[in-house]
């Protein structure tokens, strides 16, 4: 990492000027390596100096002067200089930039892969609706979100195991159970009322009547119970495999699904249980069983098993990440929720401290909501069933990827809109398209030069020498350090904005330079440039989860 190198320079100048009595002793604070937000101060940028300067009793000015006067030299730097206040900034030598071309090249699909993560094992758990309708556009941003974090993250050299947790046991499993129970007496012409506390949408009343298609009047044969328990494991099944087919149509895929009901068939919910007993963290009071949450800092404590016997949801995810930390040993655990949960946030990571785990382990993003418009309009409920917009639905009208797009474009506790017009768009006004579009721009070049005979064999690429070029070249280089920003921060959004930005500066590459000419030395060069972008743009597009269209 070309970031790395400068602030190692920076490191071993610092330590020269105290040597050479340039600067007094101290220790050396963290450098940070930025670009500067104007160009013409060069590629990257210190701002280390300012940071000096209180414990240096010295100008930042001058800090930065005594730093760089023992700089060595280097085969990427062409200057470093200092701006006031006391920035130090290095511009990269244009031969070193042009030469990046062959070695993106050379990296091919691998290009933007990091060792930052060392391999080490993280599990995202991403999604984890209730199994109990349809999965709507609101999952579908904590889909989208999971699964780019994902790519990167490998792209960022960890481990990474997707997992959806699905509540599989519990209260809210039986309203849905005695709904469909409900629905289907009704499909077969019974008397039958709806639970007050029960799922209402019309997707149950389709769910019963495709039940009764397939198997008739079985489950109303059977004992009550046993009927409403045997009917429920169908609707469970059912619910579950179109919330599958449907994250996979939005190029979703896991590697675990993991059931609640296992942690108590299993044993961990009683593991974790005579664990935090044994701890002082579980109290009996009221009737019911209480973690003791303000043992560790909360305002309040939490009931974990109800004065009627049952756990709560709060009981099963304390099983849980005793299952993910204890038992499978993740070094680190992400879960995507959605805004609804942002109140067990803190209590999560007391449960982890009681557990005597580095609560840092646990990282928990919550993503806020999502507003579907129409133009200036907004959409509040489907046009075909009344009820909430479903994820399958926006699939249908958009697609997956001004679905990925769209939805991956804010951060995550950022509200959204969603403007179904905009991401059908056929122009630069959508930004799906747009970058899309450069990527079949791109494709088209090369399509034309091998019609023409063009090639880039031998292509020098120390013939890219103008501005347009080398800006191209220069925002390809920071596909690796995206990776590592997004790998620490958890912050998938800023792919869509290098996206753009990097559609953008091929555009303007393409409006100034003529790729195929009559120059037969720099149309290879410039060929070897363009199938370096169309690499580095479709790389980006995957690990967004979208496609890279050849022509459009």
């Amino acid at each position: 990492m070309l970031k790395q190198a400068i602030a190692d320079l920076l490191t071993k100048a610092f330590k020269e000027a105290q040597k050479a009595g340039k600067l007094p002793a101290f220790t050396l604070p963290e450098i940070v390596i930025e670009h500067p937000q104007n160009p013409e101060h060069g590629d990257y940028s210190s701002s280390v100096a300012l940071k000096l300067a209180k414990e240096a009793r010295m100008k930042p000015l001058d800090i930065a002067k005594a730093i760089i006067s023992f700089i060595t030299r280097s085969p990427e730097i062409a200057k470093v200089d200092v701006a006031p206040p006391g920035f130090i900034n290095f511009t990269l030598k244009k031969e070193w930039l042009a030469k990046q071309v062959n070695a993106i090249l050379a990296e091919g699909n691998g290009y933007g892969n990091i060792p930052l993560g060392k391999g080490k094992k993280i599990q995202i758990e991403f999604v984890s609706v209730n199994p109990t309708g349809p999965i709507h556009v609101g999952h579908g941003r904590g889909a989208v979100l999971g699964s780019t974090l994902c790519n990167v993250m490998t792209a960022g050299g960890f481990d990474v195991i997707k997992e959806y947790y699905f509540n599989d046991s519990g209260s809210q499993m039986d309203a849905f159970r005695n709904s469909l129970w409900a629905r289907y007496r009704q499909a077969l012409g019974k008397d039958a009322a709806m639970p007050e506390d029960g799922y209402h949408g019309n997707y149950m009343v389709d769910l019963a009547k495709e039940i009764v298609r397939e198997e008739g009047d079985r489950y109303l044969k059977m004992p009550e119970v046993e009927g409403i328990d045997k009917l429920g494991e169908v609707g469970l099944t059912k619910i579950l495999a179109d919330t599958r087919e449907d994250l996979k149509n939005l190029r979703v895929e896991y590697d675990v699904w993991y059931s609640e009901k296992t942690l108590y068939e299993n044993g961990q919910f009683d593991k974790v249980m005579k664990l935090l007993k044994k701890k002082g963290y579980i109290a009996e009071k009221e009737g019911a069983t209480w973690f003791v949450s303000t043992a560790l800092g909360e305002d309040k404590d939490n009931v974990v098993i109800r004065s009627n016997g049952s756990p709560t949801y709060f009981a099963a995810d304390i099983a849980y990440h005793y299952n993910k930390f204890i038992e499978r040993k993740f070094d680190k655990v992400i879960n995507i929720w959605g805004a609804d949960h942002m109140g067990h946030v803190s209590r999560m990571k007391a449960v982890v401290s009681a557990l005597e785990i580095d609560p840092t382990r646990l990282e928990i993003i919550v993503n806020q909501m999502v507003t579907m418009r129409r133009g200036g309009e907004v959409v509040r409920i489907s046009r075909r069933t009344g009820d909430m917009i479903t994820l399958r639905e926006l699939l249908e009208e958009v697609g997956p990827d001004a679905c990925r797009f769209i939805l991956l474009s804010r951060a995550a506790d950022a509200q959204m809109d969603f403007d179904m017009e905009l991401a059908k768009k056929q122009s630069a006004e959508n930004p799906v398209y747009y970058v899309q579009y450069a990527h079949a721009r791109i494709a088209s070049i090369l399509k034309l030069a091998e019609e023409r005979g063009a090639t880039d064999k031998g292509g020098d690429v120390s013939l890219l020498t103008t501005e347009p070029e080398l800006t191209l070249i220069r925002k390809m280089l920071l596909l690796p350090e995206l990776v590592e920003t997004i790998s620490l921060t958890l912050e998938p959004h800023h792919l869509t904005y290098y996206a753009q930005d990097l559609a953008t500066v091929f555009h303007a590459f393409y409006r100034d330079c003529r790729v195929v000419s009559d120059n037969k030395a720099l149309t290879s060069a410039r060929l070897k440039l363009v199938k370096a972008a169309k690499l580095v743009l479709g790389r980006t597009l995957n690990l967004m989860g979208m496609t890279a269209p050849e022509r459009m």
